[in-house]
């Protein structure tokens, strides 16, 4: 004979298994929701193809975008970034590292690069350009725009160039982060010496 103690304690059981599987596939479904976010909507693979950001990234380097994070943070200057650039068949990404913020005004003097007039001592000895092109007259960038220049100046196009010119805030994709054929945070992997202190 079952004692409606036993009854009621075959049932919380049962109620506890139902319950601990339904937490089960709850968990399940978040876990794939947000890998398949954080794949199509936070970070994005691409491969470099040519040297213009040659040595910093290099023909053939393959890359992950992180497209989140400008959502919460602003665009620094020396940030690498991709842009969505606008062909004349099709849309194409490309990589250009910022230098000029909106709201400033962009000289290229002698080679090398001014901001509100004044010289931008650069972290790494970048080359001194050849061609300052539209920015040999000032450049005076809008509240959402931005001037990039890339790390292989006198074998590349940027702002500098007319069918770049300024960059768009809504035309960055995201940040240059990881270069996955070697695991290296792109912000660490600058090539260039870096200029020797002022004594």
């Amino acid at each position: 004979m079952k004692y409606d103690f036993d009854l009621e304690d075959h049932r919380k059981k049962h109620k506890r298994i139902i319950f601990n599987i339904l937490i089960t596939v709850v968990e399940a479904a978040i876990a794939v929701f947000a890998a398949y976010a954080i794949t199509h909507y936070g970070l994005e693979k691409m491969q470099v193809s040519g040297d213009y950001m040659n040595p910093t990234l290099k023909d053939g380097d393959k890359i992950l975008i992180n497209k989140m994070s400008y959502m919460v943070l602003s665009v620094k200057r020396n940030d690498v970034v991709v842009i969505q650039q606008n062909g004349s068949e099709h849309n194409y990404y490309t990589i250009a590292r910022v230098l000029g913020l909106p709201g400033e005004t962009i000289q290229i003097k002698d080679g090398y690069l001014y901001i509100n007039g004044d010289k931008l001592e650069e972290k790494y000895n970048f080359p001194v350009m050849e061609n300052g092109g539209l920015a040999l007259e000032d450049v005076i960038l809008d509240t959402d725009e931005y001037f990039v220049l890339c790390d292989n100046r006198n074998e590349s196009e940027d702002s500098r160039n007319a069918n770049t010119g300024n960059i768009l805030k809504k035309d960055i994709i995201g940040k240059a982060w990881l270069r996955t054929n070697s695991l290296a945070l792109i912000s660490n992997i600058n090539e260039f010496k870096e200029k020797p202190d002022n004594p």
